[in-house]
């Protein structure tokens, strides 16, 4: 019969006690969290690290994933405001915050969240009209989230985002939205192109228009400047006319036939600078031209001495009738 020594039996027992300690070391990884049970109720969380239980009266309850998860939401359908039935389907991103209430408030978190979700899906889209739902998916994102947010938030979770991934019509509104878009994107070029007929009359008529005021403004300055030039032109006549009277009041008739001679000069250039005038007719006051050209020349004497001027010799014949100078070379 073999005999157990003390030193054996000692040797068991420090192994024992050895195994018992080790029993209640329990690492918590990071991103995790442990729920503690003592007799099948919950003590405590544990924490990332090295953490220590009671042997054989502590037990793990739940390993908590505390990290941000996402969850698949399958395609579902879905009924519009307007009777328009689409399919959708999306995800969901959400972080537990407190072990403890997603372990022991709600069985099968994951399944939870995503018959929430699903549900909140059908009842925020469908109180939305076709044309919303296609054009307004961040709010239907936003909606999403602060619903589903405030309903799981009882179970120790954070929603941190709701995403709608498709939304898709039937085959038959799809082609009816495409023809209503082909529809109105033909449309908006037609506007577009009577927008741009329209302008453009409108720059050609503000260009007449502007054309016509110029016009009328030169016309305006160019009748002023002409009053302004017979104004000053019979001012000029007066002033003649008045230095005429004061030399023939003064006794010197050779001014009187300077005026005449001159308008005489002048009656001439003027016909003779006609395009169709071929024959000139001289007056039967011809001789009177001649006498006032003498007049000039007595002036001329006068104003520049006898030497630079040779005045004219009238002709002692007395002219009989008009006479007509030979046709003028065009």
């Amino acid at each position: 019969m073999i005999e157990i020594g003390p030193n054996l039996f000692v040797l068991v027992l420090l192994v024992l006690a050895v195994a018992v300690v080790f029993s209640g070391v329990k690492t918590v990884p990071q991103g995790y969290q442990y729920t503690v049970e003592r007799f099948r109720r919950y003590t405590k969380t544990l924490m990332p690290g090295l953490n220590l239980i009671v042997p054989f009266i502590d037990r793990i309850g739940n390993r908590v994933n505390v990290m941000e998860q996402v969850i698949d939401v399958p395609s579902q359908e879905v009924i519009t405001k307007d009777n328009a039935t689409v399919t959708v389907d999306g995800v969901v991103f959400f972080q537990v915050f407190d072990a403890a209430r997603a372990s022991y408030e709600v069985a099968r978190l994951d399944t939870a969240i995503l018959a929430l979700t699903m549900t909140n899906i059908r009842t925020v889209m469908g109180s939305m009209d076709l044309d919303q739902l296609l054009s307004h998916r961040d709010e239907i994102n936003v909606r999403l989230l602060t619903v589903v947010d405030a309903a799981a938030s009882p179970w120790g979770i954070k929603m941190t985002r709701i995403e709608i991934k498709d939304i898709v019509p039937p085959a038959d509104l799809v082609n009816a939205m495409g023809r209503q878009m082909k529809a109105e994107r033909e449309k908006r070029a037609v506007i577009l192109e009577a927008e741009g007929q329209r302008q453009s009359e409108i720059l050609k008529a503000e260009g007449q228009k502007q054309g016509q005021i110029l016009q009328a403004e030169g016309r305006r300055e160019a009748a002023f400047r002409d009053a302004e030039a017979r104004e000053r032109l019979a001012q000029a006549d007066a002033k003649a006319t008045e230095m005429l009277s004061v030399a023939v009041a003064s006794g010197d008739p050779a001014a009187l036939n300077y005026y005449i001679a001159e308008k005489y000069v002048k009656a001439f250039e003027t016909m003779g600078a006609a395009p169709n005038q071929k024959v000139v007719l001289m007056p039967y006051e011809g001789t009177a031209l001649l006498s006032s050209l003498a007049g000039i020349g007595e002036i001329a004497k006068g104003a520049f001495g006898a030497e630079g001027v040779s005045a004219p010799r009238p002709s002692g014949r007395r002219p009989t009738g008009p006479a007509t100078l030979p046709p003028r070379e065009d």
